[in-house]
C-alpha cells in the first residue's frame, strides 16, 4: 500500500471513530441533540468551513469509489511475491518458489562438514531482492567466522548459478555448538 493510501486510511479511520463516538454519546443522552445540531449547522453554514467539509467529503467519496471498484494495483502481484519470484522472458514466465530457494540453501549448507543442522528462511521483496536467513548448529572445533564467511559466499554463488538471482544478504545465526559424539561417550 502506498504512503498516501496509508495516511488517508488513518485519517478516514480516525474520522469514523470520532463520528461513532459522537453518535454513541447522542444515543446515551450524554450530549444534547440540540447542541450537536447547532454545531453541525455552524460548520456547514460557515463560508470557509463549508468549503473545507465539502472538499474533505469529495476526497473521501473518490477514495471510497477507487477502493471499491479498482482496488490496489499491487494486490495481484503481492501473493506471487510472497510465494516466490516470477521471472519473465520472451518464452513465458518462470516462478521460483521460496521453498526452492530454501532447499538450495539447505543443500549448500549441508555440504559443509562443520554445519550439523540448518534451518533456512528466505525473504523476498517487490524488487526480487533475495535475503537469506540461516540458523546453524555447528561442530565444537569449527572457526565460526571462517565457516560463516565461506557459507555466505557459497550460498550467494549457488543461488546465482541456479536461478540467476542476486542475493542481497546472507544472514547466519549460530544457534548452538554441537558436542562431538566421542566426548559424549566419555562422560
Amino acid at each position: 500500500m502506498k504512503v498516501l493510501e496509508k495516511i488517508t486510511l488513518i485519517i478516514y479511520s480516525m474520522l469514523m471513530l470520532a463520528i461513532s463516538v459522537i453518535v454513541c454519546l447522542l444515543i446515551f443522552g450524554w450530549i444534547d441533540i440540540k447542541f450537536a445540531g447547532e454545531f453541525c449547522k455552524d460548520i456547514l453554514v460557515g463560508d470557509l468551513s463549508s468549503k473545507i467539509v465539502l472538499g474533505v467529503s469529495v476526497f473521501f467519496i473518490l477514495l471510497s469509489i477507487k477502493t471499491i471498484f479498482f482496488g490496489s494495483r499491487t494486490s495481484g502481484n503481492s501473493s506471487d511475491n510472497m510465494q516466490g519470484i516470477v521471472l519473465e522472458n520472451e518464452n513465458g514466465k518462470l516462478m521460483i518458489s521460496k521453498e526452492t530457494l530454501e532447499n538450495l540453501v539447505n543443500s549448500t549448507a549441508k555440504q559443509f562438514q562443520n554445519a550439523q543442522e540448518v534451518i533456512t528462511k528466505v525473504s523476498l521483496d517487490k524488487e526480487n531482492n533475495v535475503r537469506v536467513y540461516a540458523t546453524l548448529v555447528v561442530n565444537s572445533n569449527v572457526v565460526i567466522k571462517d565457516l560463516s564467511a565461506n557459507l555466505q559466499e557459497r550460498i550467494k554463488q549457488r543461488i546465482k548459478q541456479a536461478t540467476d538471482l542476486e542475493v542481497k544478504e546472507v544472514n547466519i545465526r549460530v544457534k548452538n555448538i554441537a558436542q562431538q559424539q566421542e566426548q559424549q561417550q566419555d562422560v
